[in-house]
């Protein structure tokens, strides 16, 4: 089934956007009558019917509403280096929300190679893998913001810093059993410098490892996304 966003959906018919009517009626070739499903972002999903298909406004009745579709019990704030290589970033946000996450911030470090990202665009992919994932929560794209000023706002949760500096650490799984809110800060393709391991370990985050392999940037936000959602899924 095709699934629709509708963020300011409350009323029992609603008019799809131009956009996403247009993609209803000229590129789907949906009619009156059929069923559509749709998110809002903020925990509703709907299923309704099509009775008017004009590809300008498509107007859908509601017949059956799920509020809180998909919660989780956890929340994730994943602050993480753009890698030099857009691509990839790209799809790290893609599968990082097909996956589950509720915020993510991109650092600037002492190390990192991009200095500057479209947000709009990463918005849009955001927005799109939420869709194809059937997700009814809109992770939330902050602003790519320095690492020493994201260390010192950051207070709640279960804080925790992953790099591949020799050092004793535990793994990240042995951090996640018992614990709901989660902050996992992950450096740059060159890693985070000793200064900033230490900077963060002033304010409370906890170092950690993914694995015995040395993974890159994204594949590293990748596994620390899939292993809080899989030990918190048990």
């Amino acid at each position: 089934m095709q699934v629709f966003y509708t963020p300011d959906i409350q009323k029992i018919t609603y008019t799809l956007n131009p956009e996403e009517s247009k993609h209803a009626i000229k590129v789907l070739r949906m009619e009156a009558g059929d069923e559509i499903c749709m998110i809002d972002g903020r925990g509703g999903l709907y299923y309704g019917i099509i009775d008017e298909p004009d590809a300008k406004g498509c107007v859908i009745r509601v017949i059956e509403k799920i509020e809180q579709y998909g919660r989780r019990n956890y929340s994730l704030h994943l602050a993480i280096a753009p890698t030099k290589n857009m691509d990839r970033m790209e799809w790290l946000i893609e599968k990082a929300t097909e996956i589950g996450f509720d915020e993510i911030t991109p650092l600037l470090c002492q190390r990192s190679e991009r200095k500057s990202l479209n947000k709009e665009r990463l918005e849009k992919i955001i927005l799109s893998a939420m869709k194809q994932s059937i997700k009814a929560y809109m992770p939330v794209l902050h602003p790519m913001t320095r690492f020493h000023h994201f260390i010192e706002k950051t207070e709640e949760g279960t804080k925790l810093i992953a790099h591949c500096i020799e050092t004793p650490k535990p793994s990240l799984k042995s951090k996640v059993a018992g614990k709901q809110k989660f902050v996992v800060l992950i450096g740059p393709e060159g890693d985070f410098s000793q200064e900033e391991v230490d900077q963060a370990k002033l304010k409370g985050f906890e170092e950690v490892h993914l694995g015995k392999s040395r993974l890159r940037t994204e594949t590293a936000g990748i596994v620390a996304c899939h292993v809080i959602s899989l030990m918190k899924d048990e």
